[in-house]
């Protein structure tokens, strides 16, 4: 039984949106705290869950050929669909807030051209097919061509990463957080 109640849909998806409780319940009593709006305060948690889901997402290959025997990396890579579709939905998330944020289209256009925003906006633009084809259906209609289609993640992936380094003028958050997927893709073309 406790078997079945991890292996559920609802269960991952419950899981996955742990992480969304604090924030709904921040956006939901729209208090800002020292002096900023609740949307800008949530701007660093959602990119970076968004960040952390895609990451996930990304080395379970590579973990799964480092670990072949272990059976969390199995399962792991079994939902992989699921964390791809939870960093997208993160950075959707970002992403509206950013916008609400920002305030009117002309501030939106005046920061477009910024490094770190337009690798966002590209990370953005990128996950959307990869997240909408991203079910069954899509993966028998496509044939071969999915899994090209979604090996644009590596794109995605690099755009996050300058995005993070250049909005926030640091790289070292950004390289906790990637260097490990770097290091693990590097020993994943190794190994192939």
């Amino acid at each position: 039984m406790l078997k079945d109640a991890i292996n559920s849909r609802a269960f991952i998806w419950g899981l996955l949106a742990l992480p969304s409780i604090p924030m709904i319940g921040a956006l939901l009593s729209a208090e800002p705290s020292a002096g900023q709006s609740v949307e800008e305060m949530l701007l660093h948690p959602t990119g970076e869950f968004s960040a952390r889901f895609l990451i996930t997402t990304m080395i379970l290959s590579p973990m799964r050929m480092l670990l072949p025997n272990s059976g969390f990396w199995r399962w792991m890579l079994k939902r992989r669909r699921y964390f791809g579709v939870a960093a997208f939905a993160y950075a959707a998330l970002h992403t509206v807030l950013y916008v609400i944020d920002i305030g009117t289209l002309r501030a939106l256009l005046g920061d477009a051209l910024e490094l770190g925003i337009w690798t966002g906006w590209l990370a953005f633009f990128v996950f959307l097919p990869l997240a909408a084809t991203s079910n069954d259906w899509s993966v028998r209609k496509m044939g071969p061509t999915w899994k090209r289609l979604q090996r644009w993640v590596y794109l995605a992936a690099l755009a996050t990463l300058l995005h993070w380094i250049f909005v926030h003028n640091n790289i070292g958050p950004a390289l906790v957080h990637f260097l490990p997927l770097a290091a693990l893709e590097t020993y994943r073309i190794w190994r192939n």
